[in-house]
């Protein structure tokens, strides 16, 4: 029965587990201002509508066949929130000035006669038609509400008097006139709301990088005081950072502590006799609980020296950068990188910051079972400058993501108000320009901050070397998502571009939310 409940818990914890993956996927796909989009026009639009189509039903004069033209424009706003027509007062504007031109040219008509202008279905009078499509491009132009839908609802004006009875034509289009300027605000309304409060501020919505990574953990490792001032400045940028500093007491430190513990304890013995917790006497047994007593002060003793110099360094950090400095010492439980990243979990950090490390011409181990972890890490490699202060940032994207976002938001933070950031992208000599200057529009629009974008017809580390020496800092992509095929195929960037003359900073993102 035991043995039952265990694996049905650990049925349940593993379904949590993939619910909880499931969820973090989801929202860093909703990052990305495409999908974002795609999916509001997916689930908004049809509700608009439905709307708009009840409202047609309860006016029996007005049939729904006179509403296409207000789905078409309604996909325009939200396919393109930041386009030439993603407006709602034009939006409204051209709609209304096509039903009004519309409704004119057909007054006229069956005024003067004109053969068709009775408004039959059967039967439109061609000049009634032209007479609609000229007057409705030359009001939408005079009074800069061009929107493409316009000419369908002038047209759709010379329909209206075919659905009732005759004499009632020039009630039914005046009507018209008064149904599409309600229904097309009323779409603009719901437009307008969406983008000023949702869209425009999807950053703060959607976007785990603008919450988080406020509470950064960096291990001591070997050249970390560079790596150090980074992540203070990257915490610091918010009121709740906080910088944590993570020395690991490995066995050799506390055998270093132990043998200086013996070795007072010999020099008391030889003034006062014996030392029963001394090993080497031949014929003397050793007291196993002396023995333990020796091994658990020497691990304290050894992590008190190993605090004392980390509270140094927090006080220089706390001095100079003004963010809250944490000291925090561990003994090695075996797995370096393991300890890490307990010991993120236990003090709530969000982000690892750590040096750059390399072994056998590759990543270290250490930094390699980091990136294989649930929190984000940020590997530093410092340039021939040591730099505490990165004004001058670039951050190379190869496509739009929350990883993107994630850079930017921690070029931001480096930068300041007073620095400068510049997102780039490298394409082929056949792919589209245009493409790739509107994936960068749509990554930094989010940003309250002034970002330049560049889009070079050239490959990426021939564009860092040749760029990379203006700015402080690069921040780049660890790749981790790509296959391990992908990667023996084509190396990550960050393993290409081993001598550019400034700082670089690789980030894995994790998905740790």
């Amino acid at each position: 029965m035991d043995g039952l409940r265990e694996r049905w818990g650990a049925l349940l914890r593993r379904l949590r587990r993939l619910e909880r993956r499931e969820i973090r996927e989801f929202r860093a796909w909703l990052e990305t201002t495409r999908n974002l989009v795609h999916l509001t026009v997916l689930l908004l639009v049809p509700l608009l509508i439905a709307a708009v189509t009840a409202i047609a039903n309860a006016e029996s004069l007005l049939p729904f066949v006179l509403f296409p033209p207000l789905a078409s424009g309604t996909f325009t706003l939200f396919a393109d929130p930041e386009g030439r027509y993603a407006s709602p007062t034009q939006f409204v504007g051209g709609l209304t000035a096509g039903a009004v031109c519309g409704s004119l040219a057909m007054a006229a008509a069956m005024f003067t006669g004109i053969p068709g202008g009775g408004g039959t279905l059967d039967s439109i009078s061609p000049l009634a038609a032209g007479t609609a499509i000229f007057l409705t491009g030359g009001v939408t132009w005079a009074f800069d509400v061009e929107e493409p839908s316009a000419f369908s609802t002038a047209l759709l004006a010379l329909l209206a008097p075919a659905f009732v009875a005759e004499g009632r034509s020039l009630e039914v289009l005046g009507l018209f006139v008064v149904s599409v300027f309600v229904a097309s605000s009323l779409v603009a309304g719901a437009f307008y709301v969406w983008r000023e409060r949702f869209y425009d501020r999807r950053a703060e919505f959607l976007y785990q990088s603008t919450k988080g990574d406020d509470h950064v953990l960096v291990p001591m490792r070997d050249c970390a005081d560079a790596t150090v001032m980074l992540a203070a400045r990257i915490a610091a940028a918010h009121d709740a950072g906080k910088v944590v500093l993570l020395d690991v007491v490995e066995d050799e430190d506390v055998a270093v502590a132990e043998r200086d513990l013996l070795a007072e304890g010999d020099g008391d013995d030889d003034a006062h006799g014996t030392d029963p917790t001394d090993p080497a006497r031949p014929g003397e047994a050793v007291d196993a609980d002396a023995m333990a007593d020796v091994e658990s002060e020497a691990t304290e003793r050894a992590t008190a020296e190993a605090a004392t110099e980390l509270e140094s360094l927090a006080g220089r950090v706390e001095t100079k950068v003004g963010v809250p400095c944490e000291v925090v010492v561990a003994v090695d439980g075996g797995s370096r990188s393991g300890t890490v990243q307990t010991a993120a979990d236990e003090t709530n950090c969000d982000l690892i910051v750590t040096p750059y490390e390399e072994q056998y011409g590759g990543l270290s181990r250490f930094v390699r079972e980091l990136f294989r972890g649930d929190i984000d890490v940020l590997v530093h490699r410092p340039g021939a400058e040591s730099r505490t202060r990165w004004r001058e940032v670039l951050v190379p994207v190869r496509r739009a993501s929350d990883a993107a976002h994630a850079m930017l938001e921690f070029a931001q933070r480096l930068a300041g108000s007073t620095g400068r950031v510049a997102v780039c992208h490298c394409i082929g000599a056949r792919d589209d320009r245009r493409r790739a200057e509107s994936m960068l529009s749509n990554l930094v629009e989010p940003f309250h901050a002034t970002f330049e974008t560049r889009v070079a017809r050239q490959e990426i580390e021939k564009f860092l070397e040749r760029t990379a020496p203006q700015f402080d800092l690069v921040i780049i992509g660890a790749s981790t998502e790509r296959s391990k095929a992908s990667r023996f195929v084509s190396p990550p960037t960050f393993e290409r571009i081993q001598d550019l003359d400034c700082d670089v900073a690789i980030l894995d993102r994790n998905y740790r939310y």
